[in-house]
């Protein structure tokens, strides 16, 4: 393994990291860390370190009572005042530095193909994916790849619902707090304003939801989540503005 100062692409792909991973996951046993170490060929104590190096630089974990671990500061802080507000600039060099390490293509890694891009801007497309799959990530991994209101963990059921979308604020695309962890069925409640949530994170219905009140599947999948409330992440809580802004601009249509 190399003992050799870790250089820009390095620090990039354990900034791409450390935005994807909870706190709690910054350790040497988490499987994308010993990933990230296989294939920079560094070891996962190291590649933890700097992690934690990048902890030191978050104002949402200095915030809560935590430090990180200063030590590397001068090493990982120009990294992450380069990139801190350009998360989407990130996640894309980031998976190009990893194409370019396995001898691939950054339209391969996010499983995009040549028919995809027929009529397309290909690297606005191919940037949007990487950053969907980041967002994807980063909101699984928050929620421990369980859905907040019904405790599933099979991930290909999960979705990362965006409370205000995608194409609505690209300011907030990024943002973990703009994320919530739910299966398909909410997923798409939630997306087309059947469900919401209030600010103490319970499950609001819609009226027009009393339409099918006499349906079977309305006493097995919505009456029962009324007025529960969801898991919640220890960082990065759905944003209270952003609740707001989906009752009144979704949830109430």
């Amino acid at each position: 393994m190399s003992n050799n100062k870790w250089t820009r692409e390095e620090l990039i792909l354990a900034l791409d990291l450390y935005f994807r991973l909870p706190f709690g996951r910054l350790n040497r046993s988490t499987p994308e860390v010993i990933e990230l170490a296989n294939l920079i060929k560094r070891t996962n104590n190291s590649v933890a370190l700097r992690l934690v190096n990048f902890a030191a630089c978050d104002p949402v974990i200095i915030n809560s009572g935590r430090t990180g671990m200063p030590g590397g500061l001068s090493i990982c802080k120009p990294i992450w005042d380069e990139y801190v507000g350009r998360k989407e600039e990130l996640f894309y060099d980031a998976q190009q530095i990893k194409a370019n390490l396995l001898h691939s293509s950054i339209e391969n890694l996010v499983g995009i193909t040549e028919n995809d891009l027929v009529g397309k801007d290909k690297k606005a497309f191919v940037k949007q994916r990487v950053n969907q799959d980041a967002f994807r990530s980063m909101i699984l991994n928050l929620y421990e790849k369980r859905c907040a209101l019904t405790g599933i963990n099979i991930p290909a059921l999960l979705v990362a619902s965006h409370i205000i979308p995608w194409v609505v604020n690209q300011q907030e695309r990024l943002n973990p707090e703009n994320g919530l962890c739910l299966s398909a069925l909410y997923d798409k409640a939630f997306d087309k304003g059947f469900i919401s949530f209030d600010d103490q994170y319970r499950v609001i219905l819609a009226e027009k939801l009393k339409l099918y009140q006499s349906e079977p599947y309305y006493g097995k999948h919505f009456a029962p989540i009324k007025g529960q409330t969801i898991a919640l992440p220890e960082y990065h809580r759905p944003n209270k503005v952003f609740l707001e802004w989906h009752r009144d601009c979704i949830f109430n249509k």
